[in-house]
């Protein structure tokens, strides 16, 4: 089965770097790039693995890119898939909606979204909302740590067995982003609960 990548199975280094960083601000990253693994389960003993990685086109969002990715799959309803992603970006509002809709339509398929940082996540936004429905649709969400940023190096990543080195503020920023998705995650019942807690002492 043939890769949509855009030039080859690997992404260069600094490519890699420069859109997978997970800054407190990240200026001027208008591209989402995802590196996936998808494994399908033939038999009892076997698994089939396909992995590669894009970015969004020509105004189409990279999540919308793989959902037309893995229709030519023609996914056997009675076989199990796993499908993982690294992204540069959680999903948007819209692409969390096409991703929680096909997940419905799929019940044999798990996803499994690591992203490095996280997109439009503010109240104001319609974001959270999209993230929240899609981790009730069966995805399993979380922020990319140091051992996801390892992974992926010596992956998707012409490495020429250069070992990843951290950047400064990887771990931080990473458990600073993994405290906001987890407080994004919780059901919206769940916040109101604790604001008005936080109200009656005070705070």
């Amino acid at each position: 089965m043939s890769l949509l990548v855009a030039h080859s199975v690997f992404m260069k280094q600094k490519k890699f770097i420069y859109h997978y960083r997970n800054l407190r601000w990240a200026f001027g990253r208008h591209e989402t790039y995802l590196c996936y693994i998808v494994k399908r389960r033939d038999s009892p003993t076997s698994y089939s693995l396909d992995f590669g990685f894009l970015r969004n086109r020509s105004g189409c969002h990279v999540e919308v890119l793989f959902l037309r990715y893995m229709s030519a799959w023609q996914i056997d309803p009675h076989l199990s898939y796993s499908v993982t992603w690294f992204c540069s970006w959680s999903p948007c509002f819209s692409c969390a909606l096409h991703l929680a809709q096909f997940l419905s339509e799929h019940p044999n398929l798990r996803l499994r979204i690591f992203a490095a940082r996280l997109y439009f996540c503010e109240e104001k936004n319609s974001e959270p909302e999209g993230l929240r429905r899609l981790k009730a649709a069966g995805a399993h969400i979380a922020v990319m740590t140091f051992k996801d940023y390892f992974y992926c190096w010596h992956t998707f990543v012409a490495s020429q067995d250069r070992e990843f080195k951290a950047w400064e503020g990887l771990n931080a920023n990473s458990i600073r982003l993994a405290r906001k998705l987890r407080r994004i995650l919780q059901p919206v019942d769940e916040i109101d609960d604790l604001r008005d807690a936080f109200k009656l002492l005070g705070f």
